[in-house]
């Protein structure tokens, strides 16, 4: 499986709530399941050979959400966050964190700051954390970051306005994965997708494992990837 793997995956980690309500547990118990996942999966990939990974996490539009179901996800983020940051810290995964920072409570922010920087000379797979995050938003923060310094119209090119971007030094994600049987982005890597390929599996995510991770990579080696050429 170490052949013709794509360098960059990024996942929708969708399905943690309807896994619950299958098996009639309480909402915070699938968000416990799905987050208890990562680890494993990240794993596996990197086994695989595969250098980057972007997880959605949780989206701008998350705060939607019963607020109770919120304070659980923000709550169980940050014991998470401490226990497995230094888990994969052990496995040379170096963390990064895509999304907006300061909307963020301060004792999270902290722990997320705290991963990163005690994981940033790890050597081995990039685990990028889109938390907080939403397309749409990083583009326009983009924008704007571009506007106030005053950069020439003429200088403004694609890859300027990825070095804007969160995920700027990370190469676009080659295969994406959407769990839970969903076939949309849901404001997920809009600018870094334009070329992506997408691979939607029925499995809710606290159940991806071995199985879906190696039907993925076999679809993913399936398609012919043109960037808009013949």
């Amino acid at each position: 499986m170490k052949e013709h793997v794509p360098k960059h995956i990024a996942v929708i980690m969708d399905g943690n709530g309807r896994w619950a309500n299958s098996r009639g547990l309480d909402i915070s118990e699938g968000h416990l399941a799905g987050y208890q996942n990562i680890r494993p999966v990240i794993s596996k990939f990197a086994q695989l050979g595969i250098k980057y990974v972007t997880i959605y996490a949780f989206s701008t539009e998350n705060w939607d959400r019963p607020k109770s179901e919120v304070d659980s996800i923000l709550e169980l983020a940050g014991s998470v966050i401490k226990d497995e940051s230094n888990l994969m810290g052990r496995e040379n995964i170096r963390i990064l964190h895509a999304g907006d920072s300061e909307g963020l409570p301060n004792s999270l922010r902290s722990d997320i700051e705290q991963s990163v920087e005690e994981t940033k000379n790890n050597t081995g797979l990039t685990l990028c954390v889109a938390f907080n995050y939403g397309g749409r938003g990083e583009i326009i923060r983009a924008i704007k970051k571009i506007i106030r310094e005053g950069i020439e119209e003429d200088k403004i090119n694609e890859t300027l306005l990825c070095g804007y971007m969160y995920t700027h030094g990370i190469p676009d994600p080659d295969l994406i994965i959407r769990t839970g049987g969903e076939f949309r982005l849901s404001n997920f890597l809009i600018w870094q997708s334009a070329y992506s390929e997408f691979h939607s599996t029925p499995v809710f995510w606290p159940d991806f494992g071995l199985k879906e991770i190696n039907q993925s990579i076999v679809t993913y080696r399936s398609r012919k990837r043109r960037f808009g050429r013949r």
